[in-house]
C-alpha cells in the first residue's frame, strides 16, 4: 500500500495495490496489519456508504464533536469525487487551512480525515458512490457542520454554489466565522 501525506501532515492518502489480469482485479482494501505498520491507534468501528445520484453534490463540511469524534477513511467505490479537509484543530499551525484530492474508483485511493478535521466531497460525476471507515459510532448530538463555501476558507470547489445540490442541513450550516470548534491541537 502506497501511502502520501498532504500538505496537512496527519491528511494522509493510502492507493492499494491492486493485482489484475484479463479478468479484472483484486485489492484489499482494508488490512489491519498493514493500515497498522503505516499508521497505529486507529480501530475502526463502523462503515458508512453515501450515494449521490447528481454531479456537484456536496456533503459536507461534517464533524463530531468529542468525546464522539471521528477519524474516516474515504475511499470511492463509483465514480469521482473532490474530498475536502479542513484542520479545525485550536492551536494547530494550520487551523483553517484545507487540503483537498481527488479519489476515483478507476484508481481506488483512500483519504484519511482525522478527528480534528472538517470532512466533506463533491461530486464530479453523476451516481457516486462513497464508502467510509469510522473511528466512533454516530452520535446525533454530537453531529455538527460547518458551510461548506465559507468565504474566509476559500476552498476551491470546481463548480460555483449556485450549481451545487445540497441538504437542508448543509445549506443552513453556520460559517466558518462563526463556529466555535470543539478540539484542540494536542
Amino acid at each position: 500500500m502506497e501511502m502520501l501525506a498532504l500538505e496537512i501532515d496527519d491528511v494522509k492518502i493510502f492507493t492499494p495495490r491492486r493485482f489484475g489480469d484479463d479478468r479484472g482485479y483484486f485489492t484489499e482494501t482494508y488490512n489491519k496489519r498493514v493500515f497498522d505498520e503505516l499508521l497505529s491507534g486507529y480501530d475502526f468501528v463502523q462503515d458508512n456508504e453515501s450515494f449521490s445520484k447528481n454531479r456537484f453534490t456536496v456533503r459536507g463540511l461534517h464533524y463530531q464533536s468529542p468525546p464522539f469524534a471521528q477519524d474516516k477513511l474515504v475511499r470511492v467505490v463509483k465514480g469521482r469525487i473532490l474530498d475536502v479537509v479542513v484542520d479545525v484543530r485550536k492551536g494547530s499551525s494550520t487551523f483553517g487551512k484545507w487540503v483537498s484530492a481527488e479519489l476515483t474508483a478507476k484508481k481506488g485511493e483512500q483519504l484519511l480525515a482525522p478527528k480534528g478535521f472538517l470532512h466533506g466531497f463533491m461530486t464530479l460525476e453523476t451516481n457516486c458512490l462513497v464508502i467510509y471507515k469510522v473511528t466512533n459510532f454516530y452520535d446525533g448530538p454530537s453531529d455538527g457542520a460547518v458551510h461548506w463555501d465559507s468565504p474566509s476558507l476559500k476552498i476551491d470547489w470546481p463548480v460555483d454554489a449556485s450549481k451545487a445540490t445540497l441538504s437542508d442541513k448543509d445549506a443552513n450550516a453556520p460559517l466558518f466565522e462563526a463556529f466555535d470548534s470543539p478540539f484542540s491541537y494536542a
